[in-house]
């Protein structure tokens, strides 16, 4: 991690005025996209800077890769300490700061009003979740990694039940699974209970559909994801050994954060009035995601696709030409599948019925 590096210039520090306060925060717009878009935010955590998070994260990469805007703001310091006020100290007015951003970068006509996506790590976790609770009405979905709900939100009633997707290691001491913290004692309720928040205001079945992604790379950890079907959806992705870390390199780990994000996010487009599982590098539509057992591809060129199932093992290999094609996955069991293409792109992809 280069903590010095340079923001690439296209995406500046920007400023915000919000009750007499000026905001900082990075604007990231894909090229070639015209028109109102979806917009990620992306809510850094305790004590770090936007500047440091660009270096890191590559938003610029992901807003070409995803043809979204992608907005990361900047929290106020308190105590020296950058942090958001999420229930667990500060008075700023951030919920109010993120919704303005929201409303004017809207009026500019650049962003969609009706594909608005929070995710957030560590403490910006935490506010994701706050977000989620307060202003689910105006937030698609969200995705909380390494943040949990803080008690001064634990008995809150969600505005509207909102599509959640919380990522958590089972090491994690910074912000630990029961809800302590090495460094800071209790400061949240655990992962299970958010899971109990969650599917119970999100109206979801008990049961969930449990898959265990192929662990195809020696990185010693293992991903484990539970979806709760509902009113709005509810998953858990649970990493065995995961620390408190956002991991992000294909190569090194089994998935990428953002890319499992993104995915869950997006599901099957239907109602976000954009392409679903759009991959420009690969120039490949898959869709629906979740699948009831039949998948359509769309593809701008020749491709070969190879299907697996969560254990890695082939189910099937095949050749595709240029247009749209379907695969019938019927008779496969429920569950997670993952779709590799020619140029090595994953597509992810959840089978929940009618199959055995």
């Amino acid at each position: 991690m280069m903590i010095g590096a340079v923001v690439p210039s296209q995406a500046q520090p920007r400023t915000f005025t919000w009750q007499n306060t000026q905001r900082q925060y990075l604007l990231y717009e894909p090229s070639g996209r015209a028109g109102a878009l979806p917009v990620m935010y992306f809510l850094h955590g305790l004590g770090d800077n936007i500047t440091r998070c660009a270096s890191e994260m590559h938003f610029d990469n992901l807003a070409n890769r995803y043809g979204w805007v992608i907005v990361v703001p900047q929290a106020t310091s308190v105590s020296g300490y950058s942090m958001w006020n999420a229930g667990l100290g500060g008075n700023a007015d951030d919920a109010g700061f993120l919704l303005a951003l929201l409303d004017t970068l809207v009026e500019n006509g650049r962003v969609n009003p009706d594909s608005v996506f929070f995710t957030g790590f560590s403490m910006g976790g935490f506010m994701t979740h706050r977000m989620a609770i307060e202003h689910g009405d105006r937030i698609t979905a969200c995705a909380p990694v390494s943040g949990l709900i803080a008690f001064a939100y634990a008995g809150a009633v969600p505005v509207e039940p909102v599509r959640m997707l919380h990522i958590h290691g089972t090491t994690d001491n910074v912000v630990g699974w029961n809800g302590g913290s090495s460094y800071f004692g209790t400061i949240g309720i655990s992962v299970d209970s958010v899971v109990s928040y969650w599917t119970g205001w999100n109206h979801c079945e008990t049961t969930p559909v449990v898959d265990t992604l192929p662990d195809r790379v020696n990185d010693g950890l293992r991903f484990i994801r539970y979806t709760y079907s509902g009113e709005a959806e509810f998953q858990l992705l649970k990493v065995i050994g995961g620390t408190h870390n956002w991991y992000l390199n294909p190569a090194t780990h089994d998935i990428d954060y953002f890319d499992e994000i993104h995915d869950f996010f997006l599901g099957d487009g239907s109602t976000l009035g954009i392409a679903p599982l759009e991959y420009a590098a690969s120039q490949i539509n898959i869709w629906p995601n979740p699948t009831n057992g039949i998948l359509y591809v769309r593809t701008a060129e020749p491709v070969r696709l190879t299907l697996y199932d969560s254990m890695g093992r082939t189910i099937m290999q095949s050749n595709y030409a240029a247009g749209t094609a379907r695969i019938d996955m019927r008779h496969l069991p429920k569950g997670l599948y993952v779709i590799v293409d020619n140029n090595g792109t994953s597509h992810k992809i959840l089978h929940s019925g009618p199959g055995k």
